[in-house]
């Protein structure tokens, strides 16, 4: 069931049951792909995350009831129609060397070998659920138990660009050097976030990933292929 509540003076909170759920952030997805089709008075953007998604107006168009009475609107009509099928993305990652930085605090924490590690993270197809922290990062989830671990007590001042790191039941990718805590296995040679391009994002909520593993020595031809340009990013692009 959907909640709104006022946020600030002008936006607009929409919650649903407050825990990570594959089925509830599909509701909060579709919300998210009609309000991106829709031609709602005042709508400045909107943000969706886990459970909820905020919209942002401009307060000086439109008012809270108005934003609230507009949306469930368009959610009831848009309840019978089709909600696009999820693009899959396939990401390489190295998870040797300096790209795994806490690969063996992992294996620590959890008692699997490395090789356990990266089979359980490989054998996986993940949700977007969404993105944020940093513009880019990504939240996927859900990993099984046998791979949950804690954040780092004391965070990283800097975690290098592209990282992937593990956190409670979760994987997530660096875009950017950024100070951080999650536990990094390993680093993509893909950008994850590139401002000069008109769609910056590599990912968006909802998509599905599944990631494979690659050497260190793929992994720099990689980089090179990604930094010259001549890499297609229709490749890692799946059915």
């Amino acid at each position: 069931m959907m909640k709104f509540h006022p946020y600030g003076d002008s936006a607009v909170l929409i919650n649903f049951e407050q825990k990570i759920d594959p089925e509830i952030n599909a509701k909060v997805i579709a919300i998210a792909d009609t309000l991106e089709n829709s031609e709602i008075k005042g709508l400045v953007s909107y943000i969706p995350a886990y459970c909820s998604i905020t919209i942002i107006y401009n307060p000086l168009v439109t008012v809270y009831d108005e934003i609230c009475e507009q949306v469930e609107e368009l959610v009831a009509k848009s309840r019978d129609g089709k909600v696009p099928d999820p693009r899959t993305l396939n990401i390489p990652v190295c998870y040797e060397g300096d790209c795994s930085l806490d690969l063996e605090e992992v294996r620590k924490q959890t008692g699997l070998s490395p090789k356990s590690i990266i089979e359980i993270h490989t054998s996986i197809t993940f949700q977007v659920y969404m993105l944020g922290f940093l513009p880019g990062f990504v939240y996927m989830g859900s990993l099984p138990e046998s791979l949950s671990c804690a954040r780092k007590p004391k965070p990283r001042l800097r975690v290098p660009p592209r990282s992937v790191g593990l956190a409670g039941l979760q994987t997530g990718i660096y875009p950017s050097e950024a100070p951080g805590g999650w536990q990094i296995i390993g680093k993509t040679p893909l950008n994850i976030f590139d401002g000069k391009n008109e769609n910056p994002f590599l990912f968006k909520a909802g998509d599905q990933v599944k990631f494979h593993a690659i050497s260190t020595k793929a992994h720099l031809k990689f980089e090179l292929k990604v930094e010259s340009g001549s890499f297609n990013i229709e490749e890692i692009y799946g059915q």
